[in-house]
């Protein structure tokens, strides 16, 4: 079996600008994350997060939490991409009420990735239409910041 390799894409840095409760559903703790903007830079690209995307987080039963987030990037030369991923992030008990309390907590200690892929209309940016991208996370106090990298 070949191995999976990764290149760096991007860093995604988030700002959230308050939750939406639904409340306890059949599938968990149900929120909706609003996402205000951010920014994003790589080797390859880079430019905003525009206002309006969402996260749908689940806290879970056994303390995961799950993540489904759409949002849209506009790089610094105008393209729009869409980039949607699924996440999960769960640590221990301790430590994870920390993470949802705000307080900074070295990502080491705690699980967080992410599945992400792209839609684009762009020329330039087309190649993003065909990869692959996987991530990790963490949750400072100021929003999530992902570490995105294009598997090979």
């Amino acid at each position: 079996m070949a191995e999976i390799r990764t290149t760096a894409l991007m860093t995604l840095k988030l700002t959230v600008n308050g939750m939406q409760p639904i409340g306890a559903t059949p599938n968990g703790n149900r929120r909706v994350g609003l996402v205000a903007g951010g920014t994003f830079e790589g080797p390859r690209l880079k430019g905003t997060v525009l206002p309006g995307g969402a996260d749908w987080i689940i806290g879970r039963p056994d303390g995961s939490t799950t993540l489904d987030v759409r949002i849209v990037l506009e790089t610094d030369d105008g393209a729009a991409i869409g980039m949607t991923y699924k996440g999960m992030r769960h640590g221990p008990a301790e430590v994870m009420a920390k993470v949802n309390s705000g307080e900074f907590v070295d990502p080491a200690l705690y699980y967080f990735r992410t599945s992400v892929a792209f839609e684009t209309a762009a020329p330039k940016y087309d190649w993003l239409n065909r990869i692959i991208a996987i991530g990790t996370g963490s949750r400072p106090p100021e929003g999530p910041v992902y570490e995105i990298f294009e598997v090979l």
